[in-house]
């Protein structure tokens, strides 16, 4: 039996297109082996969100043909799709290169490429030039808990040091009923959390022209088995008074909702090319408190923009302690290559932003415990998934990583459990009272 390995970087697109690729091998009766194992064929799910990223591709890249010298290795994804050209000259050993779009025809590329005596194949084209949404399936996704379900692709927002709409296109929708149709599968597989994700999910059905997010969210919790339904991330423009409305009808939907800020500072959004200021994104996140006070607010926040100063760094800081924000993913400013932002003026220094970076770091810890805090001594609804030992883990609605002791017989049911104390900064520990 031949043998396939695949190694994914980047966001959670990224992961439910690798496993779709995946499962396209296993039907060809390929067996799937872990990355660092001798394979037949090499998968790597590249991102470009980053210059790290940038770089931790061509690492991976490279080691495949050490493990074995004759293998046939594939790029796809964002740093495949945006430098075809350079990570073949980069990674000489790179045989086939997908990109993002092309992703079902992988496996017959594979194919091709050794009856064509070996010869490099490149497939990557102008991504702007692709109008539908690529129809990729799952029917797995690791513990059968929670699962991504892809929603939609690219963006037309072009905010200006974001390089994906350039690597992803522009925005594409998934048909309602192919969406339905997945959701009804994974559910009847045991998975019971729902994920909704794609490159901007608040787009979705712009390009359908008869349904929008709202509309596909009430589709979904009219399926029965779905016992939770989270959006992997949104925009606060999302949260309008209908929004709201429309939630308060849907009780299977998370207490959790990942609002993208990256910056607290009105000039730098504004340089930043954002739809929104830090005041509709501070009413948008008091609306949703309105309706569950219990929120989670989670954001991702760039330090060291250019041009940005320490007013307007210090200006973020306040902003994110004024809202109470429950967790912040902090990156520091990474140029990239044909957005406008890598060519502004007052680029910040390394050190600053690496400094910056830290002293967010000290604030979202503080927090984060403050949120989790508010929880001890209170009963939540905990989705178990992983048993190690005598102890078992799961999350919450609002997406607390919660402890208790217990075997295998609760994963993936969802339990009510007192919260007894914070174990470490990221975990509660309680114990289960209903059965």
């Amino acid at each position: 039996m031949r043998k396939v390995a695949f190694y994914t970087l980047g966001c959670k697109v990224n992961q439910y297109d690798t496993e779709a690729v995946l499962e396209k091998f296993k039907e060809q009766g390929y067996e799937v082996v872990d990355f660092n194992e001798y394979a037949d064929v090499y998968v790597v799910n590249t991102c470009t969100v980053t210059h790290l990223s940038d770089r931790k591709c061509r690492q991976m890249l490279r080691k495949t043909k050490k493990i074995n010298s004759d293998s046939i290795l594939v790029a796809m994804g964002c740093y495949a799709q945006i430098a075809a050209d350079k990570i073949k000259d980069q990674v000489e050993e790179i045989d086939i290169i997908v990109g993002t779009n092309k992703r079902n025809e992988i496996v017959d590329l594979v194919d091709n490429f050794e009856k064509e005596k070996r010869q490099t194949i490149n497939t990557v084209s102008n991504i702007m030039d692709v109008g539908e949404f690529e129809e990729l399936h799952i029917s797995d996704m690791g513990e059968r808990t929670r699962v991504y379900v892809k929603v939609q692709e690219g963006c037309n927002n072009y905010c200006s040091y974001c390089i994906i709409p350039y690597t992803r296109g522009k925005i594409r929708s998934r048909k309602e009923e192919q969406v339905v149709e997945e959701v009804t599968k994974l559910v009847g597989l045991g998975f019971k959390e729902i994920i909704l994700t794609g490159i901007h999910v608040l787009a979705y059905g712009k390009d359908l022209g008869n349904t929008d997010l709202i509309q596909l969210l009430k589709r979904v919790h009219e399926i029965e088995g779905v016992e939770r339904i989270r959006m992997s991330s949104i925009e606060p423009v999302a949260i309008t008074d209908e929004f709201i409305y429309a939630l308060k009808e849907m009780p299977k939907v998370c207490h959790h909702f990942h609002l993208s800020l990256q910056s607290g500072s009105e000039t730098i959004l504004k340089r930043m090319n954002r739809k929104y200021t830090a005041v509709e994104y501070k009413a948008s996140v008091e609306r949703l408190r309105t309706l569950w006070p219990d929120v989670a607010i989670t954001t991702d926040v760039i330090v060291g923009f250019p041009g940005e100063t320490e007013e307007e760094f210090l200006e973020t800081v306040e902003f994110v302690k004024d809202v109470h924000l429950a967790q912040i993913h902090i990156f520091p400013f990474s140029p990239r290559e044909g957005t406008p932002a890598a060519k502004m003026r007052a680029q910040v220094a390394p050190e600053i932003k690496e400094h910056r970076a830290k002293v967010l770091s000290e604030v979202e810890k503080t927090l984060r415990l403050a949120y989790m805090e508010q929880f001890i001594d209170k009963e939540l609804e905990v989705l178990f998934e992983k048993h190690h030992e005598n102890e078992v883990t799961g999350y919450t609605s609002n997406y607390l990583k919660v402890q208790v002791l217990g075997n295998e017989t609760i994963e993936n049911t969802i339990q009510k459990v007192r919260i007894d104390a914070i174990k470490d900064e990221h975990l509660l520990v309680g114990h289960v009272i209903t059965r």
